[in-house]
């Protein structure tokens, strides 16, 4: 599967429209359920590579997730991991920061978060909130900050922190992925609705989803900033088209795949003399 159609590693141009919601390459309706085999092959060899990523202890995966309500975070997350190793990968929600969290820097919660070494941490919701719901409800203004960081030019110096933080991981070893879900607002519209006339769903319908529905112009505009300042060449923003989950699981586990590749993390040799003694511990357990 091409992924390259959906990598933006310098957002200085780009539009949230060039990318359409309910793209889905060459694949139809007709095609789900080779798809779905795609996804399921890509999460068994996901898991033999983190396998490797776990013994040769290097690097470390961070994947994040960004996207409006209802556009499939959690669905994603429990079908592109369900190959994976529990002991290496961790799932991270971010919430409304606590009273604690505020009380720090606004990257700290995340940072504590984040995966060790030879490890895959997704993060569902990010620092990114920082420059999404912060910035939409204009959240820094009632914080305890200092004067001098809310002067003007505010948000365009906390973009320059993260790709700084970003930097700062990425040269540490922390192989960043982002993965935007792009959902149309009409396909949001159809999922809400379903939270609320299906009884197993309704337990994940809230009110506030239709409260920042109002603000669906404002988010775009965030999105599209958010990108356009802090995809680079070491921390690329996915862009997924979000309307057809089947299509877009798929993609974002082929995403992983080939990430997955790219460190290429191979499994620890012994020491020739330890090699040597492996014989000697096979007689031993033969003679057993």
């Amino acid at each position: 599967m091409d992924i390259g159609k959906f990598c933006i590693r310098n957002g200085k141009n780009f539009q949230l429209d060039s990318v359409a919601c309910n793209d889905s390459l060459d694949y139809s309706k007709k095609d789900r359920p080779k798809v779905e085999k795609m996804l399921f092959d890509n999460t068994l060899k996901s898991a033999e590579l983190q396998d490797r990523l776990f013994a040769e202890n290097k690097h470390s995966l961070l994947m994040i997730l960004q996207a409006t309500d209802a556009a499939g975070k959690d669905g994603t997350i429990k079908h592109v991991t369900s190959g994976l190793n529990p002991r290496g990968c961790h799932v991270r929600s971010f919430k409304a920061p606590s009273s604690e969290e505020l009380d720090h820097d606004y990257l700290w919660r995340v940072n504590r978060q984040l995966p060790e070494r030879g490890t895959i941490g997704i993060f569902n919701r990010s620092h990114y909130e920082e420059v999404l719901v912060a910035k939409v409800h204009d959240l820094p203004s009632g914080q305890q900050l200092p004067d001098e960081s809310l002067k003007e030019g505010f948000w365009e110096r906390r973009y320059r922190q993260i790709r700084d933080y970003e930097r700062y991981l990425h040269e540490n070893g922390v192989v960043i992925l982002k993965i935007y879900l792009h959902l149309s607002k009409e396909e949001q519209k159809k999922r809400i609705m379903k939270r609320i006339d299906d009884p197993a769903k309704n337990w994940k319908f809230s009110a506030g989803d239709l409260d920042e529905r109002k603000h669906w112009d404002a988010y775009q505009k965030a999105f599209e900033s958010m990108i356009q300042n802090t995809a680079t060449d070491f921390a690329p923003w996915y862009v997924v088209p979000a309307d057809r989950k089947w299509f877009a699981r798929t993609l974002v586990s082929e995403i992983l795949l080939q990430t997955l590749e790219d460190i290429n993390p191979e499994y620890p040799s012994l020491p020739e003399d330890q090699t040597k003694l492996l014989s000697h511990y096979r007689e031993m357990l033969e003679a057993d």
